[in-house]
């Protein structure tokens, strides 16, 4: 059996990575496309035309959905979880097994957050060394011994060694998108659907293709995200 090495591996995942990163805008231009295939009644030439009038629409609405997301990640992240940042007086042991881990790899040390929860957590966040972060929660600090969270640090800066986090955020980026279009669906099905006659036909459709294209989508982030997750084991060690 032919030996393959690590960044053999990384090299093989970030082009595979890539191509899945192509299926999402391709996905959201065909959710338009059998949308407006539906709406015209299956008429193909009036389904061209407005398909090509609304594709720039799209592409700018995405861009600046895209755009904010993008800046504003690691702000919505900490509000999500409930992150806050961990000093160094106030826990030395994290903080030396961090940046301990760092200097052996010749890397900037993130930021670190606590997540005051309970449960065995953390993740790895940031497109760049100004918003990289390690997140831990509160438990997994308390129940794991030097060696485990060594361990578990180990695994997220490898995530952002990679690059991991920053393909993750495009990824979340788009699927949040979908699911903010099926959620606007729905509501549209609720409050919408006694409308004039065949907008209920409508709603129906754009439902059941949205709800298909989100689960896609979700299917293409744990594709991205598993594949990494091996990697990272593999890095740590």
């Amino acid at each position: 059996m032919q030996y393959i090495g690590l960044q053999h591996q990384i090299s093989r995942n970030n082009r595979n990575s890539f191509f899945l990163l192509i299926t999402f805008p391709l996905l959201l231009l065909g959710m338009l496309y059998v949308f407006l295939f539906f709406a015209d009644k299956q008429d193909v030439e009036s389904t061209n035309q407005h398909f090509l009038t609304g594709v720039p629409f799209v592409i700018i609405v995405v861009c600046v959905w895209f755009l904010i997301a993008w800046a504003g990640h690691a702000a919505i992240i900490r509000m999500a979880t409930g992150a806050s940042p961990l000093l160094r007086t106030e826990n030395k042991r994290v903080y030396n097994l961090v940046e301990n881990l760092c200097i052996q790899q010749g890397m900037k040390i993130p930021s670190i957050y606590i997540i005051d929860d309970d449960s065995l957590n953390a993740f790895a966040s940031g497109i760049n060394e100004k918003t990289y972060a390690v997140t831990l929660s509160k438990g997994i600090i308390e129940k794991l011994n030097d060696e485990e969270l060594e361990g578990v640090i180990a695994h997220e800066l490898t995530h952002i060694r990679n690059r991991d986090t920053r393909l993750l955020i495009i990824s979340i980026i788009f699927v949040g998108i979908f699911a903010f279009l099926a959620q606007m669906t729905l509501r549209s099905l609720q409050f919408g659907g006694r409308g004039k006659k065949g907008s209920g036909y409508i709603i129906l459709i754009a439902i059941a293709v949205t709800a298909v294209c989100y689960f896609i989508s979700l299917f293409l982030r744990f594709g991205i995200s598993r594949s990494r997750e091996y990697l990272s084991d593999a890095g740590s060690a």
